[in-house]
C-alpha cells in the first residue's frame, strides 16, 4: 500500500500550517477584503474604483532570491516575508499606484507548520506596513525536488492609480532634485554575491565581527518598505512629484535610468551619504570593485524620489515627520550628448 504521506507530502501538516497562520493573515487585511483564507480565490471589493476617472490596475511579482538561504542557515524565518512584500509593493508605488492586495507562494521540501507560519507572519507584517491586504496564497510541498529544510517564496500584488495621477519618466524635467531614502541594509538583491563572499572568506554567520549582533542577523534585516511614505508624498505633492525609483537588482544608476527620459541625465553625489556598514565590510574583506558593488547592491539608497526643486526641503521635512530620513542626493540635468548615460554617480562616499 502506498499513501501520499509515503511520497513525502503530509496533508495534515499543511492543514496545521494553515491554522497557525490564520491569525497573522487576519491582521493583514483591509475593509475591501471579502471572506477569509481557505477559499479557492481571494475576493476584494473594487466598487470604490468607480470613483476614479480612469482607474489603471498595476501588478507586480517578485521573490526574495537567495537571501532565503541565509534565513535557512540561521534558522530565522519570521523576517524574510517582509522582504517579499517590499520587493513587490514598492515596485507598484513607483508609478503612483496604491497596492491593494497581495498573494504569496511558498515552496518547501517538507511542510513544518511552525516554519510556514513564521514565514507567513513576516509576509503579513510586511503587508501591514504597506497598508496592503494579504488575501491568499499557496504552500507547496516538493519532496525530492527540495531538501527538507529548503524553501523558496514568491508573491504578486495588485494596485491601482487614476490615469491622470500616474507617475513616470514623462514628468521628469531638467533641474529636478533627487531625494534619497536610506536602505535598511542590502535588502533582497545581490545575495549570490553575499554568499560567494561568505564562502570564499570563510565568514561565520553567527559571529558579530564589528556589528552589534551576528553577521547573519545583520544580513537578515528586512528590506525597508517605503509604500506608505511614498503614497503620503503622492497625496501631498502630486503636482511637484515626478516619479520614484525603487533601487533593486541592477543598483542605483541602472534603476534610476529607468525613469529618466532621453535627453536628461540623473547625477548622484556619493559624498552625500555613506555605504551601510555591512556592505562596506563585505566589499572590503573580499575586494569587491566599486563598480560591481554599485550594480549588485543598492549602495545604501532604497528609494529615490524625483521632485521639483521648489519643494525639495519641504519633502525632506515631510518624510522626517513620518520617521523617514531623506536627503538631496543628486539632480537631473540635460544630457551632454545624445545617447549619453541617463544616470551615473560622481564624487566619493563619506568616510565612515
Amino acid at each position: 500500500m502506498a499513501t501520499y504521506k509515503d511520497s513525502g507530502v503530509d496533508i495534515d501538516a499543511g492543514d496545521r500550517a494553515v491554522e497557525l497562520m490564520k491569525a497573522s493573515v487576519a491582521r493583514a487585511s483591509r475593509l475591501e477584503v471579502m471572506g477569509g483564507i481557505g477559499g479557492f480565490a481571494g475576493l476584494f471589493d473594487a466598487s470604490a474604483l468607480k470613483n476614479m476617472k480612469r482607474p489603471l490596475l498595476a501588478t507586480s511579482t517578485d521573490g526574495v532570491g537567495t537571501k532565503t538561504e541565509i534565513a535557512r542557515q540561521m534558522g530565522i524565518y519570521d523576517t524574510i516575508g517582509e522582504d517579499l512584500v517590499a520587493m513587490v509593493v514598492d515596485d507598484l508605488v513607483v508609478c503612483g499606484a496604491e497596492p491593494l492586495f497581495m498573494t504569496d507562494y511558498i515552496a518547501v521540501g517538507k511542510v513544518i507548520p511552525e516554519r510556514i507560519a513564521a514565514i507567513v507572519s513576516g509576509i503579513a507584517q510586511g503587508c501591514i506596513k504597506a497598508g496592503t491586504a494579504l488575501v491568499g496564497g499557496e504552500t507547496a510541498e516538493h519532496p525530492g525536488l527540495l531538501k527538507e529544510d529548503e524553501f523558496d517564496i514568491a508573491g504578486a500584488a495588485t494596485g491601482v492609480v487614476d490615469a491622470h495621477l500616474q507617475l513616470g519618466a514623462d514628468r521628469v524635467k531638467a533641474n529636478d532634485l533627487i531625494i534619497a531614502m536610506p536602505a535598511s541594509g542590502i535588502h533582497a538583491n545581490g545575495f549570490s554575491l553575499v554568499r560567494h563572499i561568505l564562502a570564499t572568506q570563510e565568514l561565520d554567520l553567527t559571529r558579530n565581527y564589528d556589528f552589534s549582533k551576528s553577521l547573519g542577523e545583520v544580513l537578515l534585516t528586512p528590506t525597508e518598505i517605503y509604500t506608505l511614505d511614498c503614497l503620503a508624498l503622492i497625496k501631498s505633492q502630486q503636482e511637484n512629484l515626478r516619479t520614484f525609483s525603487h533601487i533593486t537588482g541592477g543598483g542605483l544608476a541602472d534603476n534610476t535610468a529607468r525613469v529618466i527620459p532621453d535627453g536628461l541625465t540623473a547625477i548622484y553625489d556619493r559624498s552625500t551619504w555613506s555605504l551601510p556598514l555591512e556592505m562596506k565590510f563585505l566589499a572590503d574583506i573580499a575586494g569587491v570593485p566599486q563598480a560591481d558593488l554599485e550594480r549588485t547592491w543598492n549602495a545604501g539608497i532604497g528609494m529615490s524620489a524625483i521632485v521639483d526643486p521648489s519643494v525639495g526641503d519641504l519633502i525632506i521635512r515631510s518624510l522626517a515627520a513620518r520617521g523617514m530620513k531623506a536627503w538631496i542626493a543628486g539632480k537631473v540635468e540635460k544630457a551632454a550628448e545624445k545617447g549619453a548615460s541617463r544616470s551615473y554617480l560622481v564624487s566619493e562616499y563619506h568616510s565612515l
